[in-house]
């Protein structure tokens, strides 16, 4: 293990580079216009997976995809499988408030810049990392590993469950490793065992056949975009519940255990309020007694994600006729994503403003949560990893965000473990202006997973739960 650790060390500035060269390339698949960047990016994974010593590497599709990337390395018989995966397209970098070039990789502060530096292509060069370290030093790998590298995780993953049962015999693995998730501070390593879902809906308020002059239609005439605020009005919760009559319902309670395990992990208002963002004088919107991560990840949330009436630039003395939002509601165990959008349809059609025509319909962004109890021999040996790897006691959290496909394929693979170790920490800002990775947690995921191919190969008799 000694001399792959080193040449880990030896080599980090060339994976630094090998990140950098992904981070140039604007892999953006939200907006359809970056087909010929997001081939070129899946190119150059391809490339430094046969760097890393893969065999079988190929550019894969499912239908109208865009391309996934594949390889693997199986020459341990009797070992236990693992597929790794993380993604390489990225988010649009088109909110400015970037203090360098989003698209060069730029070293600040013990951090690295650049749009996907965190999410997820600083994922997809630890994993290699990590086999290539060894590979090139040893010969072999103590475990046989699958490596995936998705590129339209960004835009829902739309055709990821179909590539699954694709290519389900080539993919077949015991345990699942996410490198696309967050640790709670920099250098505290944390294993994620829950995600909350997703239900995406769009209201759209329906008042006239079509714009009229305000100055003739002003005062009696119903205005769309009002009616629709105070729709979307009924969603404010107060430092309350959202009072969506039966949201909280299937909500799963959490453990005594639980409670005492959240209270316990560290939470500083000050670093809190400003890793967020949150301008002086205003408060935090958490219900009165519940804690923040109680509130991240194992409640609901309400979140109105788009809201269209007008353009501001070509803004026009109109009463307007209809006005459209897209509200996204994060869901937990054991909730069920068609009984929630059905609470919210009922609720918000109810009784519009001046009889306004409401339509609620649900979109295709609709993801069930997931959650695992973390323990048995793959949770154990990826916590010893991680203790290895960043030299602290790992903490098993909950996270806020969604990873659809998570679930499914644990379900696929016969109910394989999922280890979803962070690389994030709360600066990183993914999806926002000035995404970075800390350079040192980099290091430290890299020799944590090379530690748990050691481990997972050790385990007696290869199983992994």
């Amino acid at each position: 293990m000694r001399e792959v650790l080193t040449y880990l060390d030896l080599h980090h500035d060339r994976f630094v580079d090998d990140l950098r060269q992904l981070v140039a390339v604007p892999s953006v698949s939200t907006d359809g216009q970056h087909a010929q960047e997001i081939s070129h990016s899946a190119r150059m994974v391809e490339g430094l997976m046969h760097q890393a010593g893969l065999n079988n590497v190929q550019i894969l599709t499912h239908e109208d995809s865009y391309p996934y990337v594949y390889g693997e390395w199986i020459g341990a018989p009797g070992k236990p499988t693992v597929f790794l995966y993380s993604h390489h397209d990225v988010q649009p970098c088109n909110t400015g408030g970037w203090d360098s070039d989003p698209w060069t990789l730029t070293r600040r502060n013990g951090r690295l810049f650049g749009r996907g530096s965190a999410d997820d292509k600083g994922g997809t060069i630890a994993q290699l990392a990590a086999i290539e370290a060894w590979l090139r030093t040893t010969g072999s790998l103590p475990v046989n590993v699958k490596v995936l590298v998705e590129g339209e995780e960004e835009i829902g993953s739309k055709n990821l469950q179909g590539f699954f049962k694709q290519y389900k015999d080539k993919i077949k693995s015991d345990v699942i490793v996410v490198n696309d998730t967050g640790n709670l501070e920099e250098g505290l390593p944390c294993i994620t065992y829950s995600l909350r879902g997703i239900v995406e809906f769009h209201v759209e308020v329906e008042a006239l056949k079509r714009p009229v002059h305000s100055g003739g239609g002003g005062g009696w005439l119903p205005d769309a975009a009002i009616a629709l605020n105070v729709i979307l009005s009924r969603l404010f919760w107060d430092n309350k519940k959202v009072p969506v009559p039966g949201f909280y319902d299937q909500v799963k309670p959490l453990t005594a255990k639980e409670k005492a395990t959240f209270k316990s992990l560290p939470l500083k208002e000050k670093k809190l309020r400003d890793e967020a963002g949150l301008l002086p004088g205003i408060g935090f919107a958490l219900p009165k007694g519940m804690q923040m991560y109680e509130a991240q990840w194992r409640q609901p949330a309400v979140t109105i994600i788009a809201q269209e009436a007008s353009s501001i630039r070509q803004k026009s003395n109109q009463v307007l006729s209809s006005a459209k939002a897209i509200v996204s509601v994060r869901i937990v165990p054991n909730q069920k994503t068609k009984t929630v959008f059905d609470a919210f349809r009922k609720y918000l059609t109810k009784d519009p403003p001046w009889g306004v025509k409401v339509k609620v319909t649900a979109s295709e962004h609709m993801v069930d949560w997931w959650m695992t109890d973390p323990t048995g021999p793959a949770f154990d040996a990826c916590m010893r990893a991680l203790k290895s790897g960043f030299g602290r006691d790992p903490l098993a959290i909950g996270c806020g965000g969604s990873i659809g496909f998570v679930g499914p394929l644990a379900k696929l693979f016969g109910g394989a473990p999922a280890l979803l170790v962070g690389i994030e920490d709360p600066k990183s800002q993914p999806h926002s202006a000035n995404e970075s990775l800390h350079e040192g947690d980099l290091k430290k995921v890299m020799a944590s997973l090379t530690h748990l191919f050691e481990n997972l190969g050790d385990l007696p008799g290869g199983k992994v739960k």
